[in-house]
């Protein structure tokens, strides 16, 4: 589970064994959880975050996408 970025109190990773997948990002924090599609930047699934939060997330996500799917792109290729 790569660790891709560290923002605040939210942890963006990957799982090792999604390259089958369409790009994407997972997020936690404490006991919360939220998977994004990279393209376009959209909500897959959250546990516990608020809308407010995932507000947050999404704005997060949509600023690093480029840098999100150049890791993605290195990691699986």
């Amino acid at each position: 589970m790569p660790t891709i970025l560290r923002q605040g109190k939210y942890r963006f990773f990957f799982f090792s064994n999604e390259g089958n997948e369409p790009s994407h990002i997972h997020i936690e924090s404490g006991d919360s959880y939220a998977k994004f599609w990279l393209n376009p930047v959209a909500l897959e699934k959250s546990s516990d975050y608020s809308s407010r939060e995932l507000t947050r997330i999404y704005k997060i996500v949509l600023s690093n996408k480029e840098y999100f799917n150049n890791k993605w792109n290195a990691y699986f290729s």
